[in-house]
């Protein structure tokens, strides 16, 4: 048994009636959709026409949003319904990064998440989805598609059909009839920023307070394309106005914009999560030079109260990670679901445990070191190293978890994670020698530098190379040449290849070392932020 939906485009008028039904059998709150019918406009008059295209959650056969999901909130029945238990929903929004079609939203009402769950309620007892009933032309078609003698069945095996976003693997349950690629892709159609259907272009009730407005493939590359082709109205010789020419967008020579669709979600992931991947960095990469530290002394040089020196802030930036980690949840008071009800496919949990398990060594050594137990710290070392590794580099895994972001996708995000490591925890070091309360010389500066140096390169692959979708294309032009260029090149500069320069002319100057530290320090945190923020400016839908 499989259950999924056909939509058949050459019969929907686009009434809504699948979007109120749904709202009133599900009681959804204003400003947010389990099904909704986006509407694009095709042509330039006189020859124009609206295509009507009904889109929700695809209840994929392989669901991101089910793996990345860290408390089993989000599980796939066996008659392969994707559905959802709100009351184990922590409010992590990872999988509403996973989902590639925007299908999930946060209800304002219980602060979980929610989406179309094929009114699995009425299925039970034997009812078709409340959209299938009330829909007057019969233009959506559900069942069980492992039946041959079900409607569903026979529909798909008389007509061809296509599904949104098939280079995504879900392999999505959602099918369309006359599919049309400007309604069903997201980057094909231009989204003005003003017009007469724009009402659901904008965020309203709930996200109005909380996000900003979702714009197509990121502010500037719309205002490029409309600079590039839009023309003027001309007055020719004979004193008649002519109507301007149409604009011709990315897709080719057919005028196509969107002027009807669910409100953008914005920024789910805000500033919390960039200042916790920093503190996560700060803890491991201090654990790191620390162990790699006094594992080198000998005895001879770097005394046990620097490596407890080392350990007490690491131990004081991972539980200020954790404070953050909950305070970006919309259900905090339930964070211990993480570590109570994990689902182990998820990076979320893997990192929870991680995180968890690090904080409980830096207890011990700590704990040991107060009480002269020298052979328990040094035992607990090669475990704690391994542990700040996964830690400095597991939110990696969680990022390329979260596949409807495609610049996320990255092959190289780990060494990114580990670079900045090594650089937040040289950074804190020689700061704390500035202060006076460690002596290193220089020992650091190298590494410093190094990490620096490393964290250019880094950062040059994963925005020159090669990109295989739109999406990622439109972030990296986003942050090099868009919205983010004058903060991503300024950090760049002044927080890295100037402090870096800085510290190879003169390594042994405390006062460059210090605003070379503090330099590096904000920022990671900076491009952190628009690694994190830029790609969720990529409308999914």
């Amino acid at each position: 048994m499989k259950y999924g939906f056909v939509i058949d485009n050459r019969k929907c008028i686009g009434c809504h009636a699948c979007t109120t039904a749904c709202k009133s059998e599900h009681d959804v709150p204003v400003g947010v959709f389990r099904t909704w019918v986006k509407q694009v406009e095709k042509g330039t008059f006189p020859n124009t026409r609206r295509v009507f295209s009904v889109l929700r959650c695809n209840h994929c056969t392989d669901a991101p949003c089910v793996e990345i999901c860290p408390v089993e909130a989000l599980y796939t029945r066996p008659d392969g319904i994707v559905d959802f238990n709100k009351d184990r929903c922590i409010g992590c929004k990872s999988c509403m990064q996973a989902c590639p079609y925007d299908a999930l939203y946060i209800d304002p009402d219980t602060h979980t998440a929610a989406k179309c769950n094929y009114c699995a309620h009425r299925v039970d007892v034997g009812l078709e989805p409340a959209c299938v009933v009330v829909c007057p032309e019969h233009a959506i078609v559900s069942g069980d598609m492992e039946d041959p003698n079900s409607e569903i069945s026979q529909t798909l095996s008389r007509h061809q059909t296509t599904v949104r976003k098939p280079e995504k693997a879900t392999v999505p349950n959602l099918y369309y009839i006359d599919g049309d690629a400007f309604s069903l892709s997201p980057s094909a159609a231009e989204q003005p920023d003003d017009q007469l259907w724009s009402a659901q272009t904008r965020g309203v009730g709930h996200y109005a307070k909380h996000t900003e407005r979702m714009a197509w493939q990121g502010e500037d590359i719309v205002k490029e394309l409309l600079e590039k082709s839009a023309t003027t109205v001309e007055e020719p010789a004979n004193g008649e106005f002519s109507p301007p020419k149409s604009i011709e967008v990315l897709t080719g020579h057919n005028n196509a914009k969107r002027v009807y669709n669910a409100p953008g979600k914005g920024v789910l992931w805000g500033w919390e999560v960039p200042a916790y991947v920093t503190t996560k960095a700060i803890s491991a990469g201090v654990y790191f030079l620390a162990a790699w530290l006094q594992l080198n002394s000998h005895g001879s040089v770097w005394s046990d109260a620097f490596f407890q020196l080392g350990v007490g802030i690491s131990l004081v930036f991972l539980l200020l990670t954790t404070a953050l980690l909950v305070k970006d949840l919309d259900q905090p008071k339930r964070f211990l679901y993480v570590i109570l009800r994990p689902q182990w496919r998820s990076w979320l949990v893997r990192g929870g445990y991680a995180l968890s398990l690090f904080g409980g060594v830096l207890t011990l050594q700590l704990a040991g070191g107060v009480l002269g137990m020298e052979i328990l710290v040094s035992w607990l070392v090669i475990p704690g190293l391994l542990l700040a590794l996964v830690v400095a580099v597991y939110t990696a895994f969680l990022f390329a978890q979260a596949r409807g972001r495609d610049f996320w996708q990255s092959p190289v995000l780990p060494l990114h994670m580990i670079i900045h490591s090594l650089m937040a925890g040289a950074a804190m070091f020689i700061l704390l020698d500035g202060a006076g309360f460690v002596n290193i010389g220089d020992r650091l500066t190298t590494v410093f530098v190094a990490a620096i140096a490393a964290n250019l390169i880094i950062l040059a692959i994963e925005l020159y190379t090669t990109h295989p979708t739109a999406d990622a294309k439109a972030v990296v032009k986003m942050i090099t040449k868009g919205k983010y260029r004058q903060e991503f090149w300024m950090v760049l500069l002044a927080c890295n290849a100037l402090p870096a320069l800085a510290l190879y002319l003169d390594p042994l100057n405390t006062i460059t070392q210090v605003l070379a530290s503090v330099l590096v320090l904000w920022g990671i945190y900076r491009l952190e932020k628009i690694w994190i923020e830029a790609p969720q400016k990529v409308a999914l839908a």
